[in-house]
């Protein structure tokens, strides 16, 4: 799944914790984890703040687009 990697890719090069992302999101580190190591997927909404917490577009997680 290229949203895990894109997901820990992201929060790594910001230097952010799971726990911080998680704040951001509005969801627990545990959920943060299960995204990251391909456990589940988050849901459309849960995306959406990624994105914005992360600082890029949804497509960019989705694997839809490059940058």
């Amino acid at each position: 799944m290229i949203i895990a990697t894109r997901i820990k890719e992201l929060r790594i090069e910001k230097k952010m914790t799971q726990v911080k992302l998680a704040e951001m999101v509005g969801c627990s580190q545990p959920m943060i984890v299960k995204w990251e190591t391909e456990e589940c997927e988050p849901t459309a909404s849960a995306i959406v703040k990624l994105a914005k917490a992360l600082d890029c577009s949804c497509d960019y997680l989705l694997g839809e687009a490059d940058e």
